[in-house]
């Protein structure tokens, strides 16, 4: 095992792994936390996952196990009660108080997640969008409740084709508060001013983007699927529905897919998932994007730990 490159981390900063769901970000986050803690320093992980926050939602939502966290200590997973709802707001508060406190105390924070809206909440102060007037989020409830959540999201597409794209046809809360947001003139296009996918870090920051071939990631995801079903997904799901589960928790990946019982659709829904955390990483500024493929977790993290960090965000 080779010693990590002093400048690998930037001083008095942080290590952020993003990639899209199956890529190995859990894998090589261990391996990285072995490195750093046999060269003397303290790795903590800190979760970027907006669904992982959920008591008994561990196995669907992919959170470290009890053995990774022997290797790699894990904050902000496994804290809300499944009733609870949550909003990035809430999380960016908490993630920056986690992360501030580590850097203090000299460990070092790896923010591993794949969820881009709260990756950039951990990162940096986000100037988040107002919540839309009751008066304009009632019209377009009413127009909801007219037509449907498919109607709606067509619209939504023919209004603002970019808007829509990072939504679910299904999302109703979203699909409202998009034409809500856009009738305020509070929803800018991609080339457009962009007060959500800053460069300016709260600390200095390394951003390593992980990819893997397009149908080798596919794979891992159809077999990563299977996996979490074999462990009991499909238990905690009914459980967390019988236990009141929010509109939140509801929103993890393949909630509503294991209550109907289908598999495959679930599969679906997570490769569609997976084009768009790809999506969102060409807006990450200052990522470095490693190839995942045909290397081990071991492999990639020598690699990243012996190349100093970019002069990138931070």
């Amino acid at each position: 095992m080779l010693a990590p490159d002093p400048d690998a981390v930037p001083e008095r900063g942080l290590l952020a792994l993003f990639g899209p769901t199956g890529v190995g970000k859990t894998e090589i986050a261990l391996e990285i936390a072995d490195r750093l803690r046999a060269a003397g320093r303290r790795p903590v992980g800190v979760s970027a996952d907006a669904l992982q926050v959920y008591i008994g939602l561990e196995t669907l939502t992919g959170v470290a196990t009890a053995h990774d966290r022997t290797r790699l200590e894990h904050r902000l997973v496994s804290f809300l009660p499944v009733d609870a709802t949550f909003s990035v707001g809430e999380y960016a508060e908490l993630a920056h108080a986690e992360i501030d406190g580590l850097v203090d105390s000299g460990a070092v924070p790896i923010v591993v997640g794949g969820t881009g809206l709260y990756l950039r909440a951990a990162l940096a102060e986000l100037d988040l969008r107002p919540m839309p007037p009751d008066e304009v989020r009632a019209r377009w409830e009413d127009e909801l409740a007219a037509v449907g959540p498919a109607a709606l999201h067509a619209l939504l597409e023919r209004r603002a084709p970019w808007a829509a794209q990072g939504i679910e046809p299904a999302d109703r809360h979203r699909i409202v508060r998009a034409h809500a947001l856009l009738d305020l003139g509070e929803l800018e296009p991609p080339d457009g001013p962009n007060r959500l996918w800053t460069a300016d870090t709260r600390c200095p920051t390394r951003l390593i983007g992980l990819v893997r071939d397009r149908e080798d990631l596919y794979r891992r995801i159809d077999a990563r699927v299977e996996r979490m079903v074999a462990s009991g997904a499909a238990v905690e799901v009914r459980a967390a529905l019988a236990a009141g589960a929010s509109t939140t928790a509801r929103k993890a990946l393949g909630f509503d897919e294991l209550l109907a019982g289908d598999v495959p659709a679930m599969q679906r829904r997570t490769r569609n998932f997976a084009k768009r955390q790809l999506t969102w990483m060409r807006k990450l500024a200052g990522v470095e994007l490693i190839d995942a493929g045909g290397s081990s977790a071991s492999e990639i993290a020598e690699q990243i730990l012996s190349t100093p960090a970019l002069g990138g965000p931070g």
